[in-house]
């Protein structure tokens, strides 16, 4: 039986859901509209290749939402504009979808992240609406346990899951809406978490989205450390 434990979401900040970015999918994968703004002449950038307007921003998370609908049916959802944007706080942007309504319904959700061992269902996710497939998360072989803290579910088979309750939802006039939510509570399984107790990305492999070649990429191999590799050009300068 899955052992899970308690960890504050400060441990989060700066670690997951670092970048807010927009990308086009289908079915239950989240899409924005940007505004209109006008033509800029884009010229060329010396030993460069261009390549106009497109964006490739990275990384861009593969982050999974759960929700309840109004029958207490669970949806889950794959969406890669999403980030974090306080010690607390989440956001992101969705196109109208079932989730957008569990959402606006529920005043919660929670947010999982794919990882290499689960990218095949985590696809699905991300392919089949729920407003067609209502019972997706049992065809997917995944399983349910009701949040304890928010009116959301937590899908069992995602290692590490925060609970949140909505803050703002900015919804426009297509049924689609930018969501800020707070955590409540983070929640990982021993599997992932090293020996001091902490979450260990190598550990989880979460995945992020490759928006120039439509591909999931893995996350986890250690190259530096944070507010430390960069002080050997202070040190090189104090010398």
């Amino acid at each position: 039986m899955r052992h899970l434990m308690r960890i504050s979401a400060l441990v989060l900040t700066g670690a997951l859901l670092t970048a807010c970015g927009n990308k086009e999918q289908k079915s239950e994968t989240a899409v924005n509209e940007n505004p209109v703004q006008e033509k800029v002449e884009v010229k060329q950038v010396e030993g460069r290749k261009n390549f106009s307007d497109k964006a490739v921003i990275t990384p861009l998370p593969a982050i999974m939402i759960a929700t309840w609908d109004e029958n207490k049916n669970p949806d889950v959802m794959m969406a890669a504009w999403g980030g974090q944007c306080g010690p607390k706080h989440i956001t992101f942007v969705l196109s109208k979808h079932k989730t957008t309504d569990n959402i606006r319904l529920k005043k919660a959700f929670t947010i999982s992240f794919a990882s290499k061992d689960d990218i095949v269902q985590s696809d699905y996710f991300g392919i089949v609406s729920g407003n067609d497939v209502p019972d997706k998360v049992a065809k997917a072989g995944f399983t349910i346990t009701p949040s304890p803290n928010v009116d959301a579910p937590i899908i069992n088979e995602y290692k590490l899951t925060l609970e949140c309750k909505v803050v703002t939802f900015e919804e426009d006039d297509k049924g689609g809406a930018r969501v800020v939510g707070e955590i409540v509570n983070m929640s990982a399984d021993e599997s992932i978490l090293d020996a001091e107790g902490n979450i260990d990305l190598g550990k989880l492999q979460p995945v992020i989205f490759d928006s120039s070649k439509g591909e999931y990429r893995v996350v986890g191999e250690k190259v530096g450390t944070a507010w430390g590799s960069g002080k050997s050009i202070i040190e090189k300068e104090v010398k």
